[in-house]
């Protein structure tokens, strides 16, 4: 789970307790001592988060994913470039083993996901008999630069290159509409002896990302995630501690909140293999620039007799976590929408009521509403609109039941005062006057807990909608560059996936949540209330630093549930039609 995820589930479990506490005196009534249990929402006690094991007798690949320096350091061919540009991405591919040099998405404002040699892949490299030294392919380009207009069929780069009496030929693949890279490769024994011979793909990021010097507006990895052959989804959450894994499955990828990297391999003789070089380097906080690495990698094995040839192929995504692009790749584990309750790094990374059955249907919902709408913020609003309409039944019964319990409130004090010494009585008469009244002390919670779930999924979707960078809602502009301290700051929500520059969104959301609280009917201790009134401070100063589409979302709900409250206290104030003035 993501921060703001815990965060959101610590504000779930607050709000629970916040129901629940209406109950706690009124159960303390009804069962006098020794008291009653509290029905209550409980998380389990957590245990050490496993750490992902690798899958059953896959043997960790002893060839280096990455070149060593003194291969690095030979006489090779001057590198040269070839410029990719397409609809969706620029990028630089290097004649040093094909790899990426530069790759810039073109996704609400430009989004690099390279840092030349701190982060991305190192090309195609080899080792002969799964040597101690690694080397990338020097290669040379059939252009140096390649074109895909929209609408225009896919574009094709060859490389060509020898290692070691190895001839290797290489051809990537650039789609207008796909933020996808296909590589399909031919290693072929050149000499008249039989090679084995080692190929890999890797792809490495640092291993601590506090020390960063540069504001980098694109992919910051913060996890690895990968599927097995099994149809499991496995994370490690922390690149600080990666152990050795190689598996069977259909892709692993490095990994954060809007973008992944990811490897798709197409043969079968491919394993997935990730590992870390040094978990001193995630330790050392005051070190200016770490150089640790975590590298995940495709990699095979091929023994190829005088003549013969190897033949693969993978797919290499960057970009996006759109749902739609990540599904028709097979890459929609990469959206990390958790469990219910129930962090994933508890139970050895596998979801245990997983929110991704209500989350993705929301999602897709939301992105339906904003085809017909333009604008996220809209379309955000509509959803609450629609999630409010759905549980309305829910709601009223909710409110009525909480009114009932709050007129019934003075009796019970009474019969408090009455009945101090005696609690078995007190437990008697109080049971008797709730069903004198035909009212049960539940009644207002249940409704109310029965909507959480769903509450969370419209949050986990917003909070996971890549779609939401740069989205404006209502966007008038940026300030002069000349204001002092707010130069080129938004006015006022620009981007739905940033806070609120001007606080104002959360600030209203504190304000609604205060009314909101105000007009709920409370049962129970007055001063358990009062003290409940400090919960629209601290959740305003929470939202401050949350995405201005979660805030919209909370406050928009807030809104609603003052609107309803307000209406039903009106319809009960009101006199039958009729009646005498």
């Amino acid at each position: 789970m993501t921060t703001e995820q815990r965060v959101f589930l610590a504000v779930v479990l607050m709000a629970a307790v916040l129901i629940l506490s209406q109950m706690i005196p009124l159960t303390r009534d009804a069962q006098a001592p020794p008291q009653a249990p509290v029905p209550s929402v409980s998380t389990p006690t957590p245990a050490p988060a496993p750490t992902p094991a690798p899958a059953p007798n896959a043997a960790v690949p002893t060839a280096p994913l990455m070149p060593s320096p003194a291969a690095a350091s030979e006489r090779r061919p001057p590198q040269r470039l070839a410029r990719v540009t397409t609809p969706l991405y620029d990028a630089s591919i290097s004649s040093e083993g094909g790899k990426l040099q530069e790759l810039t998405l073109k996704y609400r404002g430009e989004k690099p996901m390279i840092i030349t040699g701190e982060l991305g892949p190192s090309g195609l490299v080899m080792s002969r008999e799964g040597g101690a030294t690694a080397q990338v392919v020097p290669m040379e380009l059939s252009a140096e630069t390649v074109t895909v207009g929209a609408g225009q069929p896919p574009q094709e780069l060859v490389l060509d290159g020898t290692l070691e009496g190895l001839r290797v030929r290489e051809v990537l693949t650039f789609r207008s509409d796909a933020y996808t890279i296909e590589i399909r490769l031919r290693v072929e024994n050149a000499t008249a002896a039989t090679q084995r011979v080692a190929i890999a793909f890797p792809w490495s990021t640092r291993q601590a990302w506090h020390a960063t010097p540069e504001k980098f507006a694109g992919q910051h990895p913060i996890e690895i995630v990968w599927e097995s052959s099994e149809g499991r989804v496995h994370r490690i959450e922390s690149l600080c501690d990666v152990p050795k894994i190689s598996a069977e499955g259909p892709w692993i990828a490095l990994d954060s909140k809007f973008y992944a990297a990811a490897l798709l391999p197409k043969n079968s003789e491919f394993r997935l293999v990730a590992q870390a070089e040094d978990k001193k380097v995630c330790e050392a906080k005051n070190e200016p620039n770490p150089i640790g690495r975590a590298t995940i990698a495709i990699q095979a094995a091929a023994d190829l007799a005088p003549r013969q040839a190897w033949d693969g192929g993978l797919l290499v995504y960057a970009g996006p976590k759109e749902y739609e692009r990540l599904r028709a790749l097979g890459l929609q584990g990469t959206l990390n929408f958790g469990s219910f309750l129930i962090p994933q790094s508890w139970t050895g990374g596998q979801p245990v009521l997983p929110m991704a059955w209500l989350a993705v249907p929301i999602l897709l919902l939301m992105e339906w509403v904003y085809r017909h709408v333009g604008n996220y913020g809209l379309a955000i609003i509509l959803l609450t609109v629609v999630s409010k309409v759905l549980f309305y039944p829910l709601t009223v019964k909710s409110m009525r039941s909480m009114k009932a319990m709050q007129a019934l409130q003075p009796q019970i004090n009474a019969l408090r005062n009455k009945h101090k010494s005696d609690p078995t009585r007190l437990q008697k008469e109080t049971m008797e006057l709730y069903r004198e009244h035909k009212v049960n002390p539940v009644g207002g919670c249940l409704p109310m807990l029965a909507q959480v779930p769903v509450f969370y999924a419209l949050y986990l979707a917003l909070d996971n909608a890549a779609d939401l960078q740069g989205a404006p809602f209502l966007c008038f502009g940026h300030l002069p560059s000349w204001v002092p301290g707010l130069g080129e700051a938004a006015v006022w929500i620009c981007d739905l996936a940033a806070h609120d520059p001007t606080y104002i969104l959360p600030v209203f959301m504190g304000v609604t949540m205060f009314v909101q609280q105000r007009m709920t009917p409370v049962g129970g201790d007055p001063r358990q209330a009062k003290m409940m009134l400090i919960m629209p401070f601290f959740f305003t100063w929470m939202f401050f630093s949350l995405a201005s589409g979660l805030v919209l979302y909370w406050t928009v709900s807030n809104v609603l549930q003052i609107l309803q409250q307000w209406y039903m206290d009106r319809s009960k104030a009101r006199p039958p039609r009729g009646a005498a003035a």
